[in-house]
């Protein structure tokens, strides 16, 4: 069931329509949290919300296409194995 979640960014406060469960909004506003502060840690001098919100964006999308990659790859090591034991079988049946 969709429910308002209202979490507070940079000083100021989001509100957001989801039907996520709690654990999950949690563990979302913990890694979004996380990568603003590692991008502010990371830049020189401090960068303004939005230009930080930017970073922070880049940096989950870039985690989330290594994870495609690796989820792909992943797939394709798994197929080649079962393609590899479903031919064993045949030889033995």
């Amino acid at each position: 069931m969709e429910r308002l979640v209202t979490f507070k960014v940079l000083g100021q406060e989001y509100p957001l329509y989801t039907d996520a469960p709690e654990k999950d909004v949690q563990e979302i506003l913990s890694l979004v949290k996380t990568q603003l502060e590692n991008a502010g840690q990371a830049s020189q001098h401090v960068l303004p919300a939005n230009k930080l919100g930017i970073l922070t964006s880049l940096n989950i999308a870039s985690m989330y296409v290594k994870l495609q990659r690796e989820h792909e790859e992943y797939k394709h090591r798994v197929e080649a194995k079962i393609s590899l034991l479903s031919q064993k079988i045949e030889k033995n049946f």
